[in-house]
């Protein structure tokens, strides 16, 4: 018995983990998103059969998806900006707000009302899949990004909230930026830039909200080091972490062969798919 699992739920959450790491680095290149929207339901339900106490399961989920999001959002940050696809001018403008906005997710991240942030997941998650796949240009906020103050907060916006969802960042940077007029690609390119500057503070924030849990919870295995660091789950970083770093080249190229229309609708039905997940959270079904 190791975290209180037999041999046989050893293995399944194993090979489950190896999966969903295969999956998220691929979408990570793909859409320059982290893989934080398909890895915290995934480690939610491992680490409820895992016996983790549903009062630290959520910040455990979030702090293990930014740790695995480190490697899988630095391999496709690289092999995009070897395209030359990354606006290194969002990034010199967006780097400070969204740093100080993750440090204030870490800060928050277990006080904040998990509800709330499903609801607004879903409504942004949706209303960027409508203008995705039905193609509408005129749903614009302007014909580029805005310059000054409405930047850094925006910046700040993105930093915060990705941070309490466990996400790189991929999904808010990629709406503002088509909304703004930016092309699709650079966008998702910008995207994997983002979530290197999102991952490793949030990851760290989340080892320091969660270390009091192991002293709290001292018979829960899974919150003990060194199968776990505060809110990172070692044993989730490592299954998951080799599979996303081989996979996440594999989807920017992917990324980069299909057409701006097909990519546009293919981040379409992916949001819409991710927001319908929380959909069903919110009425109870998940």
């Amino acid at each position: 018995m190791i975290a209180g699992l037999d041999s046989k739920e050893i293995v399944e959450l194993a090979l489950l983990l190896i999966a969903t790491g295969a999956l998220s680095g691929f979408l990570a290149g793909v859409f320059g998103i982290g893989g934080g929207a398909i890895l915290v339901p995934v480690f939610y339900e491992c680490f409820r059969i895992a016996g983790v106490p549903i009062e630290v399961r959520m910040p455990l989920c979030v702090g293990t998806s930014l740790a695995v999001i480190i490697p899988t959002s630095i391999r496709s940050f690289q092999a995009h900006y070897k395209r030359g696809a990354v606006d290194l001018g969002v990034l010199r403008v967006w780097w400070l707000p969204i740093v100080i906005g993750v440090v204030a997710g870490s800060v928050i991240a277990r006080y904040a009302p998990e509800r709330l942030f499903k609801i607004v997941f879903v409504a942004v998650a949706w209303s960027a899949a409508a203008r995705l796949i039905f193609a509408h240009e005129t749903w614009k906020l302007g014909h580029d990004l805005p310059k000054g103050p409405l930047m850094r907060v925006y910046g700040f916006c993105v930093g915060i909230l990705s941070t309490l969802m466990g996400i790189g960042g991929g999904l808010f940077s990629n709406l503002l930026m088509t909304f703004y007029g930016r092309p699709i690609h650079q966008a998702v390119a910008t995207s994997s830039a983002l979530a290197v500057l999102i991952s490793i503070p949030g990851a760290l924030g989340y080892i320091y909200a969660g270390w009091p849990a192991a002293s709290t919870y001292p018979a829960v295995a899974a919150l003990q080091i060194p199968f776990a660091l505060g809110y990172v789950s070692l044993i989730g970083a490592v299954l998951v972490m080799p599979m996303s770093l081989v996979t996440a080249p594999l989807g920017v190229r992917a990324a980069h062969a299909m057409s701006k229309r097909t990519l546009e609708a293919a981040f379409g039905c992916y949001l819409l798919i991710v927001g319908s997940r929380f959909v069903m959270s919110l009425l109870g079904g998940l």
